[in-house]
């Protein structure tokens, strides 16, 4: 899977604005700092970095999407952080999950 097909998988099966225009557009106002919404944006910017991505084709991979965002999901699992940005990362976690279970299950039945 690349990073494109993982953030529109995201965009399209979570209730969260991943995307911020086209993947590449989305890809570079997340690493500049200037996606419409920050946490997307650190989000999207946490998975790129875990992968190693160059761009939008770059290949990404479960386990290190997931590992990308701990850090993240631990800020947010604090006391004082909002609940709202909790909840966003914990259905990102998810539907990672659920993006890579859905491209095994394709694979299968080709």
């Amino acid at each position: 899977m690349t990073l494109a097909e993982l953030l529109q998988y995201l965009d399209q099966n979570t209730p969260f604005a991943v995307l911020d225009g086209l993947p590449d557009e989305t890809l570079v106002k997340a690493l500049e700092g200037r996606h419409s919404d920050p946490l997307a944006g650190r989000i999207i910017k946490g998975i790129v970095e875990g992968n190693h991505c160059a761009d939008e084709h770059s290949p990404v991979f479960r386990a290190d999407s997931i590992t990308a965002l701990g850090p993240l999901r631990l800020q947010y699992m604090k006391d004082d952080a909002p609940v709202e940005g909790f909840r966003m990362v914990e259905r990102i976690i998810q539907a990672i999950d659920g993006a890579f279970n859905d491209e095994a299950l394709h694979d299968k039945f080709r």
